[in-house]
Order: C-alpha cells, then structure tokens, then sequence
C-alpha cells in the first residue's frame, strides 16, 4: 500500500495534524543549518552533512544551498533516493558489496558527483568492474580505521596499497580518505572525544606520509560527527566534515557535554502524540516503538522535564509524574526522540512547521533504502 499523504495544507494548525507524526520546527531547523554552515566556512573545511539522519532531498539541497559540498548517506538505496530529489553530489560512507549494488550505484553518475568507500582488495575489484559501466568516474575513497573498530582499513601499508589500485583503476579517481570514527561521537565529555579524535588524526596523519611517499597526494580527509566535529576541524588533519544530526539535535546527543568550540544547536525534532488512556498515577500516549526509536535510550517530553517517558510498547508510551501534572485526555505533546536518525527512518513524512502552523510537507525520501 502507497504510503498515505497527511491530508493537511499550508496555514492548517497543528491541532489538524493526526498522532503520532514526525514534526520539525523550521525556524530552529534553520539556525541548527546556518550555525554549521556558518562554522564550516570560518574554520576553512568542506561541509559534507550526513544525508542518513533525515533521509530527505529537501533537506539535503537545502544544506547545499548554504554551502555543503555535497551529502553523505550509507547505502546505494540512499544515494539512488538522494539523487532522484536532485542531490547532485554524494559519497556513501560505507562498504558496498555485491555486483547488482554496484552497477545500481555506478548508474548514479549520469546524474550526480558519486563517491564510496572502500577497504578491501575484493570490494575495490567489484568497484573498478561497475566503474567500467558507469557514465562517469566514481570517486573510491580509502576506509581507514582509527579507533571505532567497524569498517576500514588496519594496517597502513595496505590502504597505500588500495590507493594506488585506485590511482591505477580506469574509471575511477582517488577521494581521498573517508577517517570516521562513530564511537566517539557519544563519548560524553570533551575531553574524552579530543581523545579519541587524536587518536584518529594521528592514524590519518601516518597514511598521509606514507601515501606522499609513494607519490600520491590525498584530496580530501573526510570525517567527523555532531559529536567531534570541531575537534577534526582544528586538527590540521581533516579539511571536510560529515556531521548530520546537528540539523534535528536528539536526546542523546544533547547529553553530551557541549564542545566550547561548537556552535548551540536547538531541538527541531519531535514526535508528535497525544493522550489515549489516562489513569491515577499516569498517562499514555499514542507513540511507541513503531514511532519512534529507543536503541539510543528514552525520549524526553519537550518543555516538560516533570514527566518521564517509561513503558513502550508497538503502540502505547507510558507517561510518569506527579498526578497534578500529568496530561489529559486528547492533550499533546512533543516527544525529543532518543536517536534521531532510526525514527525518522519509522515515518514517511515530515510535516514542517513555521510556529504552530504547517508551512511544508517533505517525503522521508530514503525510507527504508536497506541495500
């Protein structure tokens, strides 16, 4: 069955809009945009924002419009969504296997600037046959590991010799090196992700060297997250950025102990719910598990630091507080999604809002892109 369109339009208030819904304030949207933006060009690095938080086109061109190089997603099926909603320059920040996926990703250069990453001899072979059929080259960026222990490259002398198979590979050129490290996104303090990021930069720091030794220069360094980003950017090291949560700000990253470096990004993520069933000692909205996503933890209720979210279940959320506070019948409420990129991948729309009024209705455009 055809995802169904909310039946709402521009002016239409909130109170029109059905629960549970994916919602998004655009005046912080906005600033949340502006402010990396803004901080990318006053430290001299690229912005390549990570396309996977929000899945959307609109959302991406908007980034681009204020400067972004292109996006980021993480799977050929994001990229071939991105692209249909007219991103015309995107790297897929993961390992790509499997011939048919490739071709499918090779196909992409008709239409926009196409990078992947790669960290293995059987990965670069199925690239370079899929680049023999692509419309343009593919940019093959070398994954190197520096610390998340995922994907990427261990030893050094063997992402030289990627890169130079790349260099060599008809149909393709050298992006440079894709140096991520996700686990030091969360990493509460500081000072713990400065830690870890030095790590990373040092690991970068020697491929680089031992690349320039055999004569092959690196375009590009590519990483960092919402949570490091500033750390990457003064490294020396790094001179493009992939943050993407910055645009929405969930529950988890706000409890990281801000960087001093880093601008102030606001909530503009919400799910939106409503009171279902009411008793004594709580209450219980209509977003679950099928709303939202709570791998990285519980959300907060917006505005309400006296009542706690508890309970989930496919359907139902449990709300818990003092039975003075506790929310009516029919009463709503904007729930700060625990992760945001998981939830907004549970929706098929995002209704924008300018105040309490809907300006805009985006499709989550990369939905459920799984390969």
């Amino acid at each position: 069955m055809a995802a169904r369109r909310p039946e709402l339009s521009p002016g239409d208030p909130i109170s029109a809009i059905e629960t549970p819904a994916l919602i998004v304030d655009l005046d912080a949207l906005e600033a949340n945009l502006q402010a990396m933006a803004d901080f990318a060009k006053a430290h001299g690095v690229r912005l390549r924002p990570h396309g996977k938080t929000h899945k959307s086109a609109v959302i991406g061109k908007r980034q681009m419009a204020l400067g972004a190089v292109g996006l980021c997603c993480q799977k050929v099926g994001e990229a071939e969504a991105l692209v249909a909603g007219g991103v015309t320059d995107v790297l897929v920040t993961n390992e790509v296997l499997g011939r048919t996926r490739l071709a499918r990703l090779a196909a992409l250069t008709a239409k926009a600037r196409i990078g992947i990453c790669v960290d293995s001899d059987l990965g670069l072979a199925q690239l370079i046959e899929a680049a023999a059929a692509a419309p343009k080259p593919i940019d093959a960026y070398v994954e190197l590991d520096v610390g998340a222990g995922r994907c990427g490259v261990i030893r050094i002398e063997d992402a030289v010799a990627l890169a130079a198979r790349i260099n060599d590979a008809a149909g393709l050129r050298f992006g440079g090196i894709h140096a991520y490290h996700g686990m030091a996104q969360h990493l509460r303090t500081p000072q713990e992700r400065k830690a870890a990021i030095d790590f990373a930069a040092g690991r970068v720091t020697e491929l680089v060297a031992a690349l320039a030794a055999r004569g092959i220069k690196v375009p590009v360094v590519t990483g960092a997250g919402t949570g490091s980003f500033p750390i990457e950017a003064a490294s020396g090291v790094y001179n493009e950025i992939q943050p993407g949560s910055y645009v929405f700000m969930d529950r988890d990253y706000a409890d990281n102990v801000p960087d001093p470096m880093s601008p102030r990004f606001r909530h503009s993520l919400f799910v939106l719910t409503a009171v279902m069933s009411r008793r004594a000692d709580f209450a219980v909205i209509d977003a679950g598990l099928k709303a939202h996503s709570v791998d990285s933890g519980y959300p907060t209720i917006f505005g309400r630091p006296d009542l706690s979210f508890d309970s989930p279940s496919d359907e139902h959320g449990v709300l818990r507080g003092a039975t003075a506070a506790l929310p009516a019948l029919e009463e709503r409420l904007r729930l700060i999604p625990g992760h945001c990129d998981p939830t907004v991948n549970l929706h098929d729309w995002i209704i924008a809002l300018r105040g309490d009024r809907v300006a805009e209705i985006w499709p989550v455009d990369g939905r459920g892109a799984l390969t």
